[in-house]
């Protein structure tokens, strides 16, 4: 009843407003909530739930929560995967490395294989909703707050979600500014019109909802890398026309290529991202390690790694479906392993020309049971601490319910990071010659062409 009393002049302050037609533009102030001091995460989203439970329980519905999403790969009929079971070759796996990599998960302590999906206190509402720009999680705590947030002060003024609040994990995802997504980075998150033409804060300005929207707590749009059969896409004909160029030349080839091929002509345009990482090479006490874009390219923990700032995307065909490497299966020859990748080939109605970022890797392999090894990185008896392949090997297994025969060896794999932002503005689009003229930066014969096709077509013309 306390709460109650506390809580009702403010709704009915609200109910007010919107009876007499004045309806807020924003979320509702919250200041007169939150009376009393909150200690946790779980104690925070407590309080969040005596009116918003129904938002809880829609968030526990999505990929947001469940890291999992029921999905057709090429090959394997419908499987549950997701950032939950996926192999990438990053830092490889979530399986045994919870505490690190769940501190990007939208609840909170996420330890374990035994976490509670079910549990409402669990979800953090504050990671998307704080306005304070105050809001931090701890890098290795399993989705707990930094100890030092003010909770009932971001509590007091929660809101719409901002790109700040999207970017806190999708900027980061790998363990650091842009290391993944050539595409998300820091620069984004306040960017020029030159940077990304729609989120540029002297341009249009859109927030990422703009695009991916929301309907309960459903963001719309999927990670090729994580979810290749997923079909929550976004499209840029959602908000432009189907020919918007006015032009019969250009707009004739949307036919086979995707928008983004002509206007995202690099990534990675200020904050250099990563694009290869050889695991086989960790465990070196290697002094003076050169650096590459002012980021280092050794570590003992990691090995070597490489970096690309303002890079050339690769082209290849994409229908909008992709396949995949699943957990346990089986790797026939000798590499390197398709880990995410695009489906599409010429002449197929649905597919176009699109931009991707390429990561190479070479990462651990069993090479008697020949499937990818998911090793425990971090933590207890991780490689982080003991640097020996064969119990990091051997503990990740076990998390990930996996057979390990002891036996650790190395092997290539390759992975496609479809790009959807940086797009620039039109007058930085490429031009004819980007693709056609001799320096031309498609492969042509990859894209299943024998040469370059405006080339070919006067010879062709010419034959009888």
């Amino acid at each position: 009843m306390e709460r109650l009393r506390q809580i009702l002049p403010v709704v009915w302050a609200l109910g007010a407003l919107v009876a007499f037609g004045v309806r807020p533009s924003t979320a509702a102030d919250h200041r007169g909530y939150f009376l009393q001091p909150l200690n946790s995460g779980p104690e925070v989203t407590r309080a969040c739930l005596e009116c918003h439970e129904d938002a809880a329980v829609a968030l526990m519905k999505t990929t947001h929560w469940t890291w999992s999403l029921p999905q057709a790969i090429e090959g394997r009929g419908v499987v549950d995967r997701g950032k939950v079971n996926a192999i990438n070759n990053f830092c490889v796996s979530v399986s045994g490395n919870w505490p690190r990599c769940t501190s990007c998960h939208a609840g909170y302590g996420w330890e374990d294989a035994s976490f509670d999906f079910t549990d409402k206190t669990r979800v953090d509402c504050l990671v998307c909703h704080d306005t304070t720009g105050t809001y931090k999680k701890v890098p290795t705590g399993a989705g707990a707050p930094e100890p030092l947030v003010d909770l009932l002060h971001v509590a007091r003024h929660v809101g719409k979600p901002g790109r700040e609040n999207c970017g806190a994990c999708h900027f980061y995802g790998g363990g650091g500014d842009a290391v993944k997504h050539g595409d998300l980075d820091s620069s984004i998150a306040k960017p020029t019109r030159t940077l990304d033409v729609h989120m540029g804060t002297d341009g249009a300005d859109f927030a990422c909802q703009e695009c991916h929207g929301a309907e309960e707590h459903r963001i719309r749009g999927n990670s090729m890398a994580v979810s290749p059969g997923g079909q929550a896409h976004i499209g840029c004909a959602n908000c432009h026309e189907e020919r918007p160029h006015g032009e019969p030349l250009l707009d004739g080839h949307l036919a086979a290529v995707a928008c983004q091929t002509c206007h995202i002509p690099t990534f990675a345009r200020q904050v250099p991202t990563k694009t290869s990482w050889d695991w086989s090479a960790a465990g070196q006490d290697v002094q003076g390690s050169p650096k590459q874009e002012g980021q280092p390219t050794y570590t003992k923990a990691k090995g070597r790694v490489t970096w690309g700032k303002n890079v050339q995307p690769v082209y290849a065909w994409y229908n909008g479906s992709g396949g995949a490497y699943l957990a346990g299966e089986r790797v026939e020859g000798e590499g390197p392993v398709r880990l995410s990748y695009p489906l599409g080939s010429r002449g197929e109605a649905a597919a176009r020309i699109a931009p991707f970022k390429v990561h190479t890797g070479r990462q651990p392999f069993d090479p008697e049971h020949r499937v990818l090894i998911t090793p425990k990185v971090f933590g207890e008896g991780g490689y982080w601490k003991t640097f020996d392949w064969n119990e990091a090997s051997r503990l990740g297994m076990e998390a990930s319910g996996l057979p390990f025969s002891g036996q650790v060896a190395f092997i290539d794999t390759v992975m496609y990071w479809p790009l959807n932002h940086m797009v620039a503005p039109a007058s930085q689009a490429l031009g004819c010659l980007d693709c056609h003229g001799s320096r031309g930066r498609l492969d042509w014969q990859a894209l299943g062409y024998s040469a370059d096709p405006l080339r070919a077509r006067p010879r062709a013309a010419a034959q009888p």
